[in-house]
């Protein structure tokens, strides 16, 4: 039986959290997207998302892979159908010792066989 979204949601989580990269990019399917956050940003300037393995590797390395630490604070998650929304906050810790904290809507779509079709992430970018 494939795994519920809020169950990929969670192996994501912990992944990313632990900076398991090999175990995080193995939870996609291969045609996946990741707009982290939704619409254009720094982290993604055209606004259309990471979209395939290469890209959502790339979104690693640049993003994930660069902080000391991130913990998921996950305060409501409501499953639906093969998606779940996760209402919460993300801790990180950047380099050089600075604490920070995105407050947002994570969502994350399973493919219906076992892996992440679509993350989404809904925060505000607020340049420091």
């Amino acid at each position: 039986m494939a795994m519920t979204a809020r169950e990929l949601a969670r192996r994501s989580q912990a992944a990313a959290g632990s900076g398991d990269r090999t175990a995080w990019l193995g939870l996609f399917a291969d045609d996946a997207v990741v707009e982290d956050p939704v619409g254009p940003s720094p982290l993604d300037p055209s606004g259309r998302g990471h979209r395939g393995a290469t890209a959502i590797a790339a979104f690693y390395d640049n993003v994930i892979g660069r902080v000391d630490g991130m913990r998921f604070e996950i305060e409501r998650s409501y499953l639906c159908g093969d998606e779940v929304a996760d209402v919460g906050c993300i801790h990180l810790t950047l380099p050089g010792g600075h604490a920070t904290a995105v407050r947002g809507v994570f969502t994350y779509r399973s493919d219906g066989a076992g892996r992440i079709a679509a993350l989404r992430a809904f925060w505000e970018f607020h340049p420091s």
